[in-house]
């Protein structure tokens, strides 16, 4: 079952369910367009119509962000848990070693040496590109993935434009699986660290980024908004 929180459908799935899901997507003929936003995200959708219209056709949404799952809460919404992106992509590549990978998205350099840190892990990576390319370099990216042919496109280029490169490029990529996941890329690169366990736990790990990465307050700024319009939503019933 799909719930709508502020018109963004949320897929309503445990962290097992969602990487069984996955796995079916594996076994089929073709592309899955995969998306796992945030507050953030769902208030960019908001403003921008066109964000909006492609999480609705997303093949599978998944809750990322613990704000996401207190508003269903609030709602009532049936949402079990939150199925991070950062975890569900490692689980899928650690469950699913006989299928390829490509990265695509970083800064340059980083996801090669993402690239490598996933295949001492025996994880098939294809290969890897960054995601600083302009318009002109885009045809050859996409002819490389064409011409591999990789079960998987993860990519981590920062919303909206990993979302919009995502659906903009969906049918012509010979994938499984397009799994849109901003900076996890960074993390498997081992360039991020992410936060202690414990704090991923009680849902801070927004917290433990805007300490460590103070230049994220300005995108914090999100998070009452969200709120905010959460609230209104219940007290209207809209």
């Amino acid at each position: 079952m799909r719930y709508k929180i502020l018109q963004v459908p949320f897929d309503a799935l445990t962290f097992n369910k969602a990487l069984e899901t996955l796995h079916g997507f594996l076994q089929t003929e073709r592309n899955h367009l995969v998306i796992t936003p945030n507050p953030e995200c769902v208030m960019l959708a908001q403003r921008n119509k066109n964000f909006l219209h492609i999480l609705k056709n997303a093949d599978l949404t998944l809750v990322d962000g613990m704000g996401i799952l207190l508003a269903a809460r609030l709602k009532k919404l049936p949402i079990p848990e939150r199925v991070p992106g950062c975890d569900i992509t490692q689980a899928l590549l650690e469950s699913s070693k006989g299928h390829s990978i490509y990265l695509l998205g970083a800064a340059p350099g980083i996801a090669e040496k993402a690239m490598y840190s996933l295949q001492k892990q025996g994880i098939n990576v294809l290969a890897a590109h960054d995601g600083y390319f302009n318009e002109a370099a885009e045809p050859s990216i996409i002819e490389e993935i064409q011409s591999l042919k990789p079960d998987i496109l993860i990519i981590g280029m920062g919303m909206p434009r990993q979302e919009e490169w995502a659906a903009a490029n969906l049918h012509k990529m010979p994938c499984k699986i397009t799994l849109c996941v901003g900076g996890s890329i960074d993390i498997f690169s081992g360039n991020v660290r992410r936060a202690p366990h414990m704090l991923r736990r009680l849902g801070l790990e927004w917290l433990y980024r805007l300490i460590t990465n103070p230049s994220r307050a300005k995108r914090m700024l999100s998070l009452p908004c969200f709120a905010w319009a959460i609230f209104y939503s219940i007290y209207y019933k809209v």
